[in-house]
């Protein structure tokens, strides 16, 4: 099943997180990543203002967007996000088509 990597990133120094960025597609590429969001502006339409810079990737599913984020060429890339920003990468599998309600995912949070 199709899953989506969200990042959310504050990013500290622009110019070491452009290293970052050029390398980056190049990577999702070969692991049949596609950008959906990268960057851009986002409107708070609920909550705490969001500030952050915002990326989604899709892959073909969980193992594969895993596959990348653990692959040699990613870790070599994300030294440059890790000393220029601070982020959190979640990992979600989109919803089936067909799916309809109630969600049967709905559960408290921990």
């Amino acid at each position: 099943m199709p899953s989506l990597l969200i990042a959310t990133v504050r990013v500290d120094d622009p110019e070491t997180y452009k290293k970052y960025t050029a390398l980056t597609p190049d990577i999702a590429k070969k692991y049949g990543g596609r950008f959906v969001v990268r960057g851009g502006d986002v409107e708070t339409l609920e909550g705490e203002p969001f500030t952050e810079r915002m990326v989604v990737i899709e892959y073909p599913d969980m193992e594969t967007a895993r596959a990348m984020y653990n692959s040699p060429e990613y870790q070599e890339a994300m030294v440059f996000r890790q000393a220029a920003s601070q982020a959190r990468f979640l990992l979600v599998e989109t919803v089936p088509e067909g799916a309809g309600a109630p969600d049967a995912q709905v559960r408290t949070s921990s």
